[in-house]
């Protein structure tokens, strides 16, 4: 299986929770920041970074960044900033870019630009809420086009010591399951591919795919 090469550039708060939650979910990721300190902070967590500006077509090349399978722009101090790291990401040939929107006119801008994938945090926020509120379970929720929902939950108590097989998420739910995380001493780490044979275990964190209503009936079922 092709391993996930993804650059986030800007590594703030937001932008460093991505890059983590990434590297979690086995991605290669590349950190980019112009401030050496942030850079610094997450050298031994992300598979690479690197401090460059990343407004300048010529150090984006350096790091070979249309090889990667996406790029996100996680700038929020400076919307000038982020519009010219767009336009340098799109000089330089990216294939995939996401970018963070902080208002409904940043959003239009950079749809105005040719970005079709815009982060917009208020939504994200808006929608984990209140899914938490729904559902206590519910630790992350992604909203997507086309009433797409990338979603991480508690394993629920009847999935436990169930393999994926007699779970039967595609079959009975039309869902997928991206991974699973289990909890080794205070953390938990990633069990990579999920197979028909994975078992589900107590404390189990699972991270699905698939239309939001899909989503509600398994967790209405699986309470």
């Amino acid at each position: 299986m092709h391993t996930k090469k993804i650059a986030v550039i800007g590594l703030g708060r937001f932008g460093s929770a991505i890059a983590r939650k990434l590297v979690l979910l086995g991605a290669d990721v590349m950190g980019i920041d112009n401030n050496a300190e942030r850079v610094d902070d997450l050298k031994d967590v992300l598979t690479y970074t690197v401090m460059l500006d990343s407004t300048d077509p010529k150090a984006l090349l350096s790091q070979n960044i249309p090889d990667m399978d996406a790029v996100v722009i996680a700038i929020g101090a400076s919307f000038q900033d982020l519009m010219l790291t767009t336009y340098a990401l799109q000089e330089v040939g990216a294939e995939r870019i996401i970018a963070r929107a902080q208002d409904e006119r940043q959003k239009r801008i950079l749809e105005k630009m040719g970005i079709r994938e815009i982060m917009s945090i208020e939504e994200q926020v808006s929608n984990s809420v209140a899914q938490q509120l729904i559902n206590p379970s519910v630790l992350m929720a992604v909203q997507l086009p086309d009433d797409y929902e990338i979603i991480e939950i508690s394993a629920p108590k009847n999935l436990w010591e169930k393999k994926l097989s007699e779970i039967g998420l595609r079959e009975k739910y039309s869902l997928n399951l991206v991974t699973v995380l289990r909890k080794t001493d205070t953390e938990h780490h990633i069990l990579g591919v999920p197979y028909p044979e994975t078992l589900i275990q107590k404390g189990d964190l699972i991270i699905l795919f698939g239309k939001m209503r899909d989503i509600t009936k398994f967790m209405d079922i699986n309470k």
